[in-house]
């Protein structure tokens, strides 16, 4: 499985990561954190044997995309399991998601996920995952009593492998906001 996710800038990465950290310790569940997850948001996920026209279609259209500002505005849960914050989807994500969709379909054998289509996709950061009920109702409590509103610019997209996640190639955005 191939993932296409963005990276932020170091002072939002470093907040989120206080937050999953702050959430794994009043939950017990440190998934996040044993597993090297970095802050991010996925925006694609896909399965591949064309890894290097992947990566040749993603660098076409990167290479020349900005930054962009997002704003986390609620929390959020996916199946009883996992914990997220929620960026408001505004035009920036909405097509980087389209974009990155649009080149990838165009790779002969590709099987890109359902979740991740446009108008399918729900834009994520995920703060806590593999969460029993118990760790759920904790990691929501702190999350409460905790979060605030805040923005931050997407910096960087990576293409990546998972179990164990690694990035393959990291590209870094040029540094001019687009919001």
């Amino acid at each position: 499985m191939y993932l296409v996710s963005l990276y932020f800038d170091n002072k939002s990465e470093s907040k989120i990561q206080g937050i999953i950290n702050k959430v794994a310790e009043k939950s017990g569940n440190n998934f996040m954190i044993d597993n090297n997850v970095p802050p991010h948001i996925t925006i694609a996920a896909f399965q591949s044997n064309k890894e290097e026209k992947i990566i040749e279609l993603l660098d076409k259209i990167i290479k020349n995309s900005c930054e962009g500002l997002i704003t986390w505005a609620s929390i959020g849960s996916f199946k009883s399991s996992v914990i997220f914050l929620a960026p408001i989807l505004n035009e920036y994500l909405h097509n980087l998601s389209v974009n990155i969709y649009e080149d990838l379909s165009s790779v002969e054998d590709i099987d890109i996920s359902k979740f991740y289509l446009p108008f399918q996709w729900m834009p994520h950061t995920t703060i806590a995952k593999k969460l029993t009920n118990e760790e759920l109702i904790l990691g929501f409590q702190e999350l409460n009593d905790n979060f605030t509103i805040f923005s931050g610019r997407i910096t960087k997209i990576a293409l990546s492998k998972t179990n164990p996640l690694e990035d393959i190639i990291v590209w870094n955005l040029e540094n001019k906001l687009k919001e």
